[in-house]
């Protein structure tokens, strides 16, 4: 069992042994949960998005670079023209 002592503004070091445990380090986020009278502490890691290749079904084969900039520039089109007769 590790300690840590809370300062005043209410900020607490985690010991070493257990962030080496949950192999968290320097600009890592934790979530705080309750469990009846406890306090746990889980990581929260910070996921690549190419972690979420394949995770959804393709609507439409991918048309290529080129095809993705005309569309991209002309729905800015669309919406600059739009919000400039605001």
């Amino acid at each position: 069992m590790e300690k840590a002592k809370l300062t005043f503004k209410g900020q607490v070091t985690i010991p070493k042994k257990i962030r080496e445990a949950l192999s968290i380090v320097e600009g890592d986020s934790v979530i705080f949960s309750m469990e009846g009278d406890h306090a746990v502490v889980k990581p929260l890691k910070k996921t690549a998005l190419g972690d979420f290749y394949g995770s959804f079904p393709a609507t439409r084969p991918y048309p290529g670079s080129d095809a993705m900039r005309k569309e991209i520039h002309k729905k800015m089109a669309q919406r600059f023209r739009k919000d400039a007769k605001k």
